[in-house]
Parts: structure tokens; sequence; C-alpha cells
């Protein structure tokens, strides 16, 4: 079910198109409405329990409303906001952005949280073709989808030098709100 958006496609995401580093194409596995407008979430890995339940509750009250969550996948805060988001009940209320193929799930504590994610009828996205693993440094450029795809950043909880804050510099630089 994994199909390639390229930048001309109608499937490829047109905020991202407005970027300056936009990728060539997307690996899409599930259902991406970007009509939608759509708000990332993001925060750290090792986030306090109020800031947890706050990306929650941020995810969830945002879904409600037709808003689509996009997050990273990983533990922590993008975990807490995918997980509020499909909490909501909205379907396609998430969307989340990998740092490797498809097929190579990162991080594999999160698989649940994938298949959730494709069965309430979100997505999850990546610019790397199958087979390809999560290096270090496709998690910077991961950050850049997530901003590119999405209106505005919320931050939650960032230490200083962290990939959140790479994030909502990303969104600031391409003319997005952050929160």
């Amino acid at each position: 079910g994994t199909r390639l958006a390229l930048a001309e496609d109608e499937d490829y995401p047109p905020l991202l198109r407005e970027t300056a580093r936009a990728p060539f194409g997307l690996y899409i596995l599930g259902t991406a409405d970007w009509s939608r407008p759509i708000v990332a979430i993001v925060g750290t890995r090792r986030a306090t329990g109020e800031g947890l339940k706050i990306a929650h509750a941020f995810a969830k009250d945002l879904a409600a409303q037709g808003i689509v969550i996009a997050s990273g996948l990983a533990l922590g805060v993008d975990g807490a906001a995918h997980a509020g988001a499909i909490a909501s009940g909205a379907r396609g209320a998430t969307v989340a952005v990998l740092p490797c193929g498809l097929d190579d799930l990162y991080p594999k504590t999160h698989a649940n949280l994938a298949n959730e994610i494709i069965r309430t009828g979100g997505a999850l996205i990546s610019e790397y073709p199958l087979g390809t693993p999560s290096f270090p440094i496709n998690f910077l450029e991961r950050n850049r989808i997530v901003a590119g795809v999405s209106r505005g950043t919320i931050v939650i909880e960032a230490p200083y030098q962290s990939g959140a804050l790479v994030t909502a510099k990303l969104a600031v630089e391409a003319n997005r709100e952050v929160f």
C-alpha cells in the first residue's frame, strides 16, 4: 500500500512544495488529506508527565476541530501528540513523518501506534525509500518535512539543542507560526 507522490502530484502536500528544500517525493502509507489544516506538535523524547498530558490534550482538542496533527512518531511528546489526535475520534487526525523507509519503523516500540494511525485514516510518510534505516542525519531532515507540511508548530518541552527546536527554526524559515 505504499505509494510515491512526486512534488508535482496531487497527493503531495502543497505547503511542503513552498519550502526551500522540499523533497522530490514522499512515500505515503495510509491516507493524508493535505487540504485540511495541519499543525505540528513536537518536543523532547524525555518529556515530563505534565508535558505528555499537554501534548495529548492539545492534539486531541485540535483534531476534534478538524485539524490534522503532524509529528515524528518519536518517543515522548511526538507519541503523545499522535495518541491524542487518535483519541479525538476524528478520521485522518494525524500524520507521522518517519526518518527511515516505511518498512523499517522507528522506534519499533511505536509499531502499535503506527498501526493505529493507519487504521484510523491517517498516514505514515517518509522521503526515504523502502529499506532505508534511520541514520542520525535523517532525524534532522525529517524535521523539515514536519515543519513544511504544517501551518504552525507547537513546541512542548524542548532542551536547548533539540530536534524540536530545529523544527521550530525550520517552521520560522518557511514563514509558519511557532507556538
